[in-house]
């Protein structure tokens, strides 16, 4: 179903006001990619239907990573590929959380304060795994995003429940498969990790916010083993390409303010709105548009891209595992939106000048579709 309003209904109202938010060039071009998403300023093309000869109209699509229309097809590649590699072993669903104080330094210092938590993180599982002389595996996506748009970083990370010797043999963290390490040891050993990493990095704000960063424990989250491996990816598919709101929580937009839904965990996530000038919601969503060629999504140990291609199927071969061959891709030739049963196939491609004069005065209703 089609959301009512979008995050591109809010930009088009905002118009060029925006270039007075203080925004920076990168946010600026994010922005403006996520307005044009599927309209005529993008091009297009045109289809015809092989069975009742009907023509529809398709816009190009931004493929921005943070466009709120552009993250499903992404989703479904990334959980395909995930589906090849998986064990017949626990998997536990891990979150390591950046305290509030942060949030000052990462709206300025982002890559710094982002790149940090990755690799803090990881060395924390690295750390425990070697106490059981193993190595661990992660497959981490970052959120920086709380329901009511404001900066709350953090990772939610995929970790089998164990690791590979040095012989590459798979061993359990525990031989119950119940539980991984203790949450509150993790918790100490990340704060640590994090805090010298960054004064390594940054000294100066660092030092600015140190006593902050040590005052309260830091939360790391870990979820009981998931029912099978299958369910692991598909789990994780929730997060890899989510971003900080989608359309369809989008529940009116005025000429002053956007309405939108949020869960207020606080309550059990009870549903709740909030109501924010134009200004104040882009601000908030512009807060999460990541540096230029971040990655936010990235996988550590024998789950790594390296160690993958040399060492995973002989793993999963010791593990009797029915190694999942990739399918091979067909073409894709979409549904007639009239008849419903006849495919559609490209005849015309247009630029941002618009469909030919032909088209123009078929008659034909434009039907946009992500392209």
């Amino acid at each position: 179903m089609q959301p009512l309003f979008e995050v591109a209904d809010v930009l088009r109202k905002i118009g060029s006001k925006i270039e007075n938010y203080g925004l920076n060039t990168w946010q600026l071009r994010t922005l403006s990619a996520i307005k044009k998403c599927r309209t005529a300023e993008l091009g297009g093309h045109i289809d015809a239907c092989d069975s009742c000869g009907n023509l529809s109209i398709s816009y190009n699509s931004c493929r921005n990573r943070h466009c709120p229309k552009c993250q499903g097809k992404n989703r479904e590649d990334w959980i395909a590929k995930r589906e090849t590699e998986l064990l017949p072993v626990p998997y536990f669903h891990v979150v390591f959380t950046l305290p509030e104080a942060i949030n000052s330094l990462a709206m300025h210092q982002s890559k710094i304060v982002y790149d940090t938590l990755f690799e803090a993180s990881w060395e924390t599982l690295q750390q425990f795994g070697k106490s059981k002389e193993m190595q661990m595996g992660m497959i981490a996506v970052l959120h920086t995003w709380g329901q009511q748009l404001s900066l709350h970083p953090h990772l939610h990370c995929i970790v089998p429940g164990g690791g590979v010797d040095k012989n590459g043999i798979w061993k359990n963290s525990r031989l119950d498969g119940k539980f991984l390490f203790s949450v509150k040891a993790l918790s100490k050993v990340f704060r640590a990790k994090y805090c010298e990493k960054l004064k390594t990095k940054n000294p100066i704000g660092y030092e600015q916010i140190r006593q902050d960063l040590w005052q309260k424990p830091w939360v790391v989250f870990a979820k009981k083993p998931f029912g099978n491996p299958k369910s692991v990816v598909e789990y994780l598919g929730r997060y890899t390409h989510k971003i900080a709101i989608s359309n369809h929580r989008i529940k009116d937009i005025s000429d002053q303010n956007v309405t939108f839904d949020y869960k207020n965990y606080r309550m059990a996530g009870v549903k709740k709105q909030m109501t924010l000038t134009h200004q104040e919601f882009i601000r908030r969503f512009a807060l999460h548009i990541l540096p230029k060629g971040f990655v936010k999504i990235r996988h550590h140990g024998f789950l790594s891209s390296t160690w993958k291609r040399q060492k995973l199927r002989l793993l999963q071969e010791k593990l009797l595992v029915k190694v999942l061959e990739k399918a091979e891709k067909k073409p894709f030739l979409p549904k007639c939106p009239c008849c419903k049963t006849g495919n559609l196939h490209r005849i015309v491609v247009f630029d941002q000048r618009g469909p030919p004069a032909w088209y123009l005065g078929s008659g034909q209703n434009p039907i946009p579709r992500e392209s």
